[in-house]
């Protein structure tokens, strides 16, 4: 079941991710003076916070909490507040669960997106992930949790239900398309999770969606109450098919379609205000 729709939208950029570069997309920022500049863009076009990767010098992912300030000071420099900035935690085949850990005891961000299957994938890690998660919550850091699969629900209730991952109510994202074939992502996809999610009891959730129906996908989540993460890293193509200019253009189209939903795009201090409360 869900809760009747907020009255506002939380868009979250996702605009570069750990995998695309200059080929796939002239416009994908791998720097952070390319963060900091699109920043405003996409602040412009709706969006409230900014899902932070950032890159090496060749171009590939890192966990770096130099480069994480670096990027944020960038993009703090052009748009101030006016994004929530959350920094990511993604393994890639390359992190371990300590080390991901660590770079976010070192950047202290305001906000960080954690994968369940990643930080505790099973019981041995569960005391040190009981530990790191209290700190980010009495250190009132906006987390969220990112979902796969059903089975990822199942696994993330049950730590609630124990105590390893701490508060009443969460902020979770579902992720579409992941693991389908050329992960490309239907509407479809999230009815398996909404219909296991209360979110008056459970909390709030945003979904990201794989491929080409990205926009059909997030606007789908929008209309049964959701959230929605858009960009670059997900998808390069607008709704009818023809290559995005800018991450501005994906989160521009879910802003005007969730107007035409009855949901306004929320400005940062918004967000700030709703996640605070889920949590």
């Amino acid at each position: 079941m869900t809760s009747p729709e907020p009255e506002f939208l939380m868009i979250c950029v996702a605009p570069n991710g750990a995998r695309k570069v200059k080929s796939d997309h002239p416009a994908i920022p791998l720097t952070a003076a390319e963060m900091a500049e699109g920043a405003v863009r996409w602040r412009d076009a709706g969006a409230c916070m900014l899902h932070l990767h950032v890159r090496d010098a060749e171009g590939g992912h890192i966990l770096d909490a130099g480069l994480y300030r670096e990027s944020m000071a960038a993009v703090r420099s052009t748009v101030g507040d006016d994004l929530i900035l959350q920094i990511t935690t993604e393994a890639v085949g390359r992190y371990t669960a300590p080390e991901q850990m660590a770079v976010v005891r070192a950047v202290e961000p305001e906000a960080v997106s954690l994968a369940v299957r990643e930080l505790i994938p099973d019981a041995d890690h569960e005391a040190a992930g009981e530990a790191f998660l209290r700190e980010l919550y009495e250190r009132e850091c906006l987390v969220q949790y990112i979902l796969y699969s059903g089975e990822d629900l199942d696994r993330m209730r049950d730590l609630r239900r124990r105590g390893v991952i701490p508060g009443n109510r969460m902020h979770v994202l579902f992720v579409l398309g992941r693991y389908t074939r050329n992960q490309e992502s239907d509407p479809r996809d999230v009815l398996p999770f909404v219909e296991r999610w209360d979110a008056a009891r459970d909390g709030l959730w945003s979904v990201c969606a794989f491929g080409r129906r990205e926009a059909a996908c997030v606007l789908t989540a929008v209309g049964l109450g959701g959230h929605a993460r858009v960009g670059f890293e997900n998808n390069l193509h607008r709704a009818d098919g023809s290559l995005a200019a800018d991450n501005a253009d994906l989160v521009a189209q879910v802003a005007q379609g969730g107007r035409l939903l009855g949901r306004r795009p929320a400005t940062a201090a918004q967000a700030r205000d709703m996640l605070r409360l889920f949590r």
